[in-house]
């Protein structure tokens, strides 16, 4: 991986989407640049979506000058001295280049302006801590002040300075996801660093909410087994609650059984690590800040999806696999297929029985003369069971049936 120049770098920025209209309208601004992850997978040759930019000066104002230019609009943050520009299909966000101080462990960073030395001090990992100036003159040259590039070569994930995972201990799990993303490895210190903190309880210092950002987004990548082995192997799993079921291979099959279930993959992932004892989990699951029903849906799928292989070896008929599917969320299944389940039943739930429905309703027994009771529930759940077992067939035989067992329980 040999070193680019700031011609081959300026013209591969270039390339980039919306980038054409872009730099043309940064003439006249304060310097601008390129940074942190966006570089990083220009550098390699990865796909990206965000265009992040430092502004050494304000970057608020130059957001507005820049929406100008382009025609479109600026959302600005002046507490934060961050922006997002939008203009047609072109996303550009923008923040003022600064310097981070922490008041404590774990807490979110003071901030002030500072040049653009300070702001990549900041970084959390040295192949995040390059720019390439866009800005005339120099635009291409790469801003590499603490050996990115050279990190990136050898495919090594490296921390600033001794302190990084105790200032924010959120680092420990994007370090992770980084490995497994880029199919790269800690460096040695780093590492060292990353099992200190994590025996420490430096992520015990972090905010339930903060710890989910990361720990969702690892979740959610289609590295999350490595990332989980490694959680398991430097103690970080441990750290989060000791009762947490960091087991790669089962991560790995739960993931191959939300694609075949169509179950959110990161919350079957959690359901998975929360599935050795969900009761002793469920409060580390609910400090996590999630949504409701993603809490809900993550402790059910936990509880319910270890059950499920039995009962489905039993080889319920269709109604009895129904009944016993109906209620569980896609998440459930694909953790009970983890765990061993048969998958010929679940599949067949999944594309045969779930959506089967009666094409009589209450109203219909009513309207035939049957009282308002709850024997017209009973009646249209027992011929739901009975058509699921193909004793039933059409509308016709469904109101016969229905009423039969309605005046059989009256």
């Amino acid at each position: 991986m040999s070193n680019p120049t700031a011609a081959n770098l300026s013209e591969r920025v270039s390339r980039l989407p919306g980038m054409e209209w872009v730099l043309p309208a940064l003439d006249g601004l304060p310097p601008t640049y390129l940074v942190g992850g966006a570089v990083r997978d220009l550098l390699v040759g990865q796909d990206f979506v965000d265009l992040d930019l430092t502004v050494e000066g304000d970057a608020v104002a130059a957001a507005h000058e820049l929406a100008a230019h382009l025609g479109g609009e600026a959302v600005t943050h002046e507490r934060f001295g961050t922006a997002t520009v939008r203009a047609g299909g072109v996303v550009v966000d923008l923040a003022t280049s600064r310097r981070e101080t922490y008041e404590r462990p774990g807490a979110l960073p003071e901030v002030e302006s500072a040049p653009l030395v300070e702001d990549l001090a900041r970084r959390d990992f040295s192949v995040n801590a390059m720019a390439i100036a866009l800005s005339e003159p120099g635009r291409g040259e790469l801003r590499d002040p603490h050996g990115g590039f050279g990190d990136l070569a050898v495919a090594r994930i490296r921390v600033l300075h001794d302190r990084s995972f105790i200032d924010d201990p959120t680092r420990l799990l994007r370090a992770l996801r980084y490995e497994g993303r880029l199919g790269f490895g800690l460096e040695r210190d780093t590492e060292a660093l990353a099992r200190q903190a994590a025996a420490a309880g430096a992520l015990s210092t972090v905010s339930g909410p903060r710890v989910r950002e990361e720990l969702m987004e690892l979740l959610g990548e289609h590295a999350a087994p490595v990332a989980i082995g490694r959680m398991r192997d430097l103690g970080v799993a441990a750290a989060l609650h000791p009762a947490l079921r960091a087991d790669p291979e089962l991560v790995a099959a739960a993931l191959l059984g939300a694609g075949e279930t169509g179950a959110q993959p990161a919350l079957t992932a959690l359901a998975a690590l929360s599935s050795a004892d969900p009761g002793a989990v469920e409060p580390f699951v609910a400090g996590l800040g999630l949504p409701a029903r993603d809490r809900d849906v993550v402790m059910r799928a936990a509880r319910q999806a270890p059950t499920l292989p039995a009962a489905l070896g039993a080889e319920p008929p269709p109604s009895g696999l129904h009944a016993l599917l109906a209620g569980e969320p896609p998440e459930a299944l694909a953790l009970a297929l983890a765990l061993g389940a048969p998958a010929e039943p679940v599949l067949r739930f999944l594309t045969d029985l779930r959506g089967t429905r009666l094409e009589i309703g209450g109203q219909d027994l009513i309207d035939a003369g049957v009282p308002r009771s709850e024997a017209i529930g009973k009646a249209l759940e027992q011929t739901l069971r009975r058509k699921l077992d193909g004793k039933v067939s059409g509308r016709d035989e469904e109101l016969r049936t229905a009423l039969e067992l309605v005046r059989a329980e009256a």
